[in-house]
C-alpha cells in the first residue's frame, strides 16, 4: 500500500518539508490504518519542524498530531472499528499523510452530524483546554479566568469550558480584526494585546480578581498576566507564541535574545504570593490514555457543541495552510483536505 506525506528530512525550515510517495505497512494487530480526510494544525507542528519541540523525533518524520478520516483496515486484536467507520484522532506526529497506522485506543468515533473538517478540530484543542483549565486550574463555579488566544482553537473551546463553570472570562486576541469572535463566543471582555496590557486587563476586570490564567504567549504578557493574579491563583502555560516566526526559518538570534530575557519567578516569591504557574503539552497526555478517555467522557457532558473551523486548505497547499498558521491572522483551526 502506498500513500501520499509530508516528510521533513533535517528540521529548521518548512521549506525542508516535502510531499513524498511511499510505502505504508499494513496495521499491526491492536492498530487500524485510517484513510486521513482532513488535519487539523497545531503550534507544536511548525515548533517541530523547525526543530524547536524537545518532543521532536529523530532523524526523518512527518509532522502533524491531529486527523479524522475512515478505517480502511483493522488489526487483528481490533474489535471496537470495523471498515469504513468514521474516525478523529491525536497521534504522536505523522498526521500530515494520506494514510496511518495508529493504536485503536487514540482515536475516538467522529460525532453524528459533523464534518470531516470539524472532526479534525477538536480534540487537541479541547483535550488541552480542559485539562489545563479544569485539571490543573482547578475552576471553580464562577470564578475569573484569562484566556490568551481567545480567537485560536484552544481559546475559543476554553472560554466555552470556562462558561459551563459561569465564568468571568478575558480573551486577548493580537490585532482588532479578531475582536468579532471573540463578541460571537460570548468572552465578557475582550483586549487588543499591547504595551498597555497590564492596564487594560486592570479595567477590563474590574473589582474582579483574576483566579486562573491560560498563558499562550510569554515575555511582557506573562509578566503582566502573573503580577495581576490574585493570591491562589493559577497560571497554565499551554504554549508560547513569542517564539513563534512567520517566515520558513526561525531568526535563531532573535529567539537566543527572547530565550535569555524570558520571565524568571523566584519560588521563594510564590510562596509569599501564593501563586502558581503549570507547564502542560499534549504530548505528554498522548502516553496517558486513560486520562484522555476520562477527560473526553467529562468534555462530552459539558456539550461544547462543534469546534469553530476558520479556514480550510487542499492537501497540496499544506505550505500555504501553515503560512496562514504563522503569521497569527488565522482564527478558529486551521484545517487541510485531502
Amino acid at each position: 500500500m502506498l500513500r501520499q506525506a509530508y516528510r521533513i528530512d533535517k528540521v529548521g525550515s518548512t521549506a525542508n518539508l516535502k510531499l513524498v510517495e511511499e510505502e505504508i505497512s499494513a496495521p499491526q494487530p491492536n492498530e487500524v490504518q485510517v484513510e486521513v480526510k482532513t488535519i487539523g494544525l497545531n503550534f507544536a507542528d511548525v515548533f517541530a519542524i523547525h526543530g524547536l519541540y524537545s518532543a521532536t523525533p529523530k532523524g526523518s518524520f512527518v509532522p502533524g498530531l491531529e486527523f479524522c478520516g475512515v478505517v480502511d483496515q483493522v488489526g487483528d486484536q481490533v474489535t471496537t472499528y470495523k471498515k469504513g467507520d468514521k474516525v478523529m484522532g491525536v497521534t504522536r506526529f505523522g498526521g500530515y499523510a494520506s494514510r496511518l497506522n495508529i493504536d485503536d485506543r487514540h482515536i475516538v468515533p467522529l460525532p453524528e452530524g459533523w464534518t470531516e473538517e470539524e472532526g479534525a478540530a477538536f480534540l487537541v484543542q479541547g483535550l488541552t483546554a480542559y485539562y489545563a483549565l479544569v485539571y490543573l486550574g482547578g475552576l471553580k463555579k464562577g470564578q475569573n479566568v484569562l484566556i490568551h488566544s481567545g480567537a485560536g482553537g484552544v481559546g475559543i473551546l476554553a472560554n466555552r469550558i470556562a462558561k459551563c463553570y459561569e465564568a468571568f472570562t478575558v480573551g486577548t486576541v493580537g490585532s482588532d480584526r479578531k475582536l468579532d469572535v471573540l463578541a460571537r463566543e460570548g468572552f465578557d471582555a475582550s483586549i487588543v494585546r499591547s504595551k498597555a496590557f497590564e492596564a487594560d486587563l486592570k479595567k477590563s476586570l474590574g473589582d474582579r480578581e483574576l483566579n486562573v490564567i491560560i498563558e499562550t504567549i510569554g515575555g511582557e504578557i506573562f509578566k503582566a498576566g502573573y503580577k495581576t493574579m490574585a493570591p491562589q491563583g493559577r497560571m497554565v502555560v499551554v504554549g508560547a507564541s513569542q517564539f513563534a516566526s512567520p517566515g520558513s526559518k526561525p531568526n535563531y538570534f532573535k529567539l537566543l535574545w527572547k530565550f535569555l530575557t524570558r520571565p524568571k519567578l523566584d519560588p521563594q516569591q510564590m510562596i509569599q504570593e501564593n501563586k502558581s504557574v503549570m507547564g502542560f503539552n499534549l504530548i505528554w497526555l498522548y502516553e496517558k490514555v486513560e486520562i484522555m478517555d476520562e477527560l473526553l467522557v467529562a468534555m462530552n457532558k459539558l456539550d461544547l457543541g462543534k469546534p469553530f473551523v476558520g479556514s480550510v486548505f487542499a492537501f497540496d497547499q499544506l505550505h500555504d495552510a501553515i503560512k496562514l498558521f504563522q503569521s497569527g491572522k488565522s482564527t478558529g483551526k486551521v484545517v487541510v483536505k485531502l
